[in-house]
């Protein structure tokens, strides 16, 4: 099929690339580019007042699938990433049972493959078996089956020792460690940031220190084994200033952040208890927020990764203490970057490319997607000027446990196009 979409202010810094024109589709690849082109026969599509971008990619998410499909699965996960503006996702490990084998990986994608899903779904292994973070997980076999990065998610791995393996492991298969840097014996029962939050509601507190203990640890690791090393979820100012000093000096350290801990605080925790803002790594401090946009402009920060975490609403209902970490982000993800970095003129288009598109996979070692001619035509249009309410039309998600659901946001995801077909057509999901 030939699909020609018209009128486009096409963004790619690594072509770069920011002007307008049409994109001709054929096959699932760019065919051709320019303010003249034109198909003779074909679908086309007059996109005017749109923005095309590589296709994004969020190398953070939890589908739930296998075990717990009643908070989310691979089809509705696969829904809520096309309305998000994300043509791919990696999938975190931590499922009932946990994705620790070569057989669980291929379930996964056997699975995404077979129901038809035009989100490209990724899998990352457990690090350790049952992410009980003592014996190696089977890592070998489920790089054989497709596993694109290990990570115990969630928890991350404790003994010093099984973390050094595991690097070693993942040096030879040329995947990266994703590092959940938690300090167990340091969190403790913490269920926000330990200070003013903690402190003002009568809650237990999670030292900032228990994240950057193992930061720097993992940093350490990676020096040692040659690993590359992702830093998940970073949060503080403290973690910024460890991964660019190890930057610094040259070793293979990525970082992520998510739009809660970038736009969101302990001070947005009150006496309604809300758990949608029970998240973990917990929320930090507005000095910490500012610390992250600015790593994140400048590129110490490599990506935006929403940490997509659903759960039932029966769970999130639950008092503060028992109900589960997480807030889902999928949908949110990009419009809120657009909101409240790119508006604002604290980041470009062409840095949320870099860091919502390019970065993500390059980390991952994926196939690099781009609006250059033969390239897989993987591609998100967004509306810079649409205002909507998050929540206000619905979810995608089975979860509603958004920390930003009533959030007033301007910019969104209208079409996104997976090896040339729509996921998203018109802000409708396909």
């Amino acid at each position: 099929m030939a699909l020609l979409l018209e009128n486009l202010r096409c963004i790619d810094p690594a072509l770069g690339l920011d002007e307008h024109c049409n994109l001709a589709i054929k096959d699932g690849r760019i065919v051709a580019r320019g303010p003249d082109v034109d198909i003779e026969k074909g679908v086309r599509r007059d996109l005017s007042g749109r923005i095309a971008l590589p296709g994004l990619m969020d190398m953070h998410v939890h589908l739930r699938e296998p075990g717990e499909e009643y908070k989310e699965d691979l089809a509705s996960g696969a829904r809520a990433a096309a309305r998000g503006g994300f043509t791919a996702v990696l999938a975190m490990p931590n499922t009932v049972p946990v994705c620790d084998t070569g057989s669980r990986v291929a379930f996964v994608l056997d699975k995404a493959a077979q129901a038809g899903l035009r989100t490209r779904i990724f899998v990352a292994g457990a690090l350790t078996q049952g992410l009980k973070g003592t014996s190696l997980a089977e890592m070998g076999d489920m790089h054989r089956a497709g596993a694109v990065a290990f990570t115990d998610d969630g928890r991350g791995v404790q003994d010093s020792g099984v973390a050094r393996r595991a690097m070693e492991y993942c040096r030879q298969f040329g995947t990266p460690v994703l590092s959940h840097c938690q300090a167990e014996d340091l969190a403790g029962a913490g269920v926000v940031n330990e200070g003013v939050a903690s402190t003002r509601l009568g809650l237990a507190g999670w030292a900032a220190a228990a994240e950057e203990f193992m930061i720097a640890r993992d940093i350490a690791l990676a020096e040692l084994t040659g690993s590359a090393l992702h830093i998940q979820h970073l949060t503080t100012a403290r973690g910024v200033e460890l991964v660019r000093a190890a930057r610094e000096r040259g070793l293979p350290i990525s970082s992520e952040v998510t739009p809660h801990h970038l736009f969101l605080n302990e001070d947005c925790l009150d006496e309604d208890y809300n758990t949608a803002l029970k998240v973990n790594p917990p929320l930090r401090t507005q000095a910490d927020n500012r610390a992250l946009q600015g790593a994140l402009a400048e590129g110490v920060i490599d990506c935006v990764a929403s940490d997509h975490a659903p759960h039932a609403a029966h769970e999130k209902a639950l008092e503060f203490e028992l109900a589960p970490f997480g807030t889902t982000g999928l949908e949110t993800s990009l419009a809120l970057v657009l909101t409240h970095l790119v508006r604002p003129g604290l980041l470009s288009y062409a840095q949320l490319v870099e860091r919502m598109a390019h970065a993500p996979r390059r980390i991952l070692g994926l196939e690099p997607v781009s609006l250059s001619v033969g390239s897989v035509a993987d591609i998100t249009v967004l509306d810079p000027e649409l205002r909507w309410t998050a929540g206000a039309d619905g979810w995608e998600s089975k979860s509603e446990g958004s920390a930003f659901a009533g959030s007033t946001l301007i910019g969104r995801a209208t079409d996104v196009y997976v090896g040339g077909y729509a996921s998203l057509q018109d802000g409708a999901v396909q």
